[in-house]
């Protein structure tokens, strides 16, 4: 029990971290629509993920501004302006505020995991040599199945939310919430897609919206 648990936040690191091919799909809710007292749109935006790993903050911040950047905003990753030993704070981050002159925060957090691990049997792989005897239409059939040990399979619900705030105001303006489900495998490992994929979600949402 020990290795699984350990094997299972091992993966949600790297799946949040983290970019091949996964089996996964992402579920958008409306929270929050954009409030319209919100002095948008914003076109100064401070990115900012609130995950445990440090890397996983990176990966997801850096999809962000690739997203936010193709359609025009200056976007700032928030990890770009410190070091894993920099406490992330909201001191921390309102002095990035005043230095970048931002006029938004997006703040994306963590707000929901739930992991199920499944044990599952490999396909037996079969050989056939088929030879011929001296006896008229008889064959000898020689069957060799080599089979491989069992495998554990992960299937992830991952809960993220994610607010845009007002510089001017501080106040929240706008909110959504994604779920995402991820099948996980020895050969199929889940992962980078899901970071790609919430990072162009949230992006388009915000645009959508009137938010940029």
């Amino acid at each position: 029990m020990v290795e699984i648990e350990t094997v299972t936040k091992k993966f949600i690191l790297i799946c949040l971290a983290l970019a091949l091919s996964a089996c996964s799909s992402t579920r958008i809710t409306k929270v929050q629509n954009l409030s319209p007292s919100a002095d948008a749109p914003y076109s100064n935006i401070l990115i900012i993920t609130l995950f445990e790993s440090y890397d996983a903050r990176v990966y997801l911040e850096k999809e962000i501004v690739e997203q936010l950047s193709e359609r025009g905003v200056t976007a700032v990753a928030s990890t770009s302006k410190m070091t894993p030993k920099v406490p992330a704070s909201r001191e921390t981050f309102m002095a990035m505020v005043d230095e970048l002159g931002s006029d938004a925060v997006l703040v994306t957090r963590l707000v929901n995991h739930d992991a199920d691990v499944k044990i599952k049997d490999m396909r037996p792989e079969s050989t056939y040599n088929v030879r011929s005897t001296y006896y008229y239409n008889v064959w000898e059939v020689e069957l060799k199945e080599y089979t491989e040990p069992q495998y554990m399979e992960f299937e992830h619900s991952i809960v993220l939310a994610t607010q845009l705030y007002s510089t001017s105001t501080r106040e929240p303006v706008w909110a959504i919430e994604s779920t995402s489900k991820i099948v996980d495998t020895f050969d199929r490992p889940g992962g980078a897609t899901i970071i790609k994929d919430e990072a162009a979600a949230i992006a388009s949402h915000l645009s959508r919206d009137g938010a940029l």
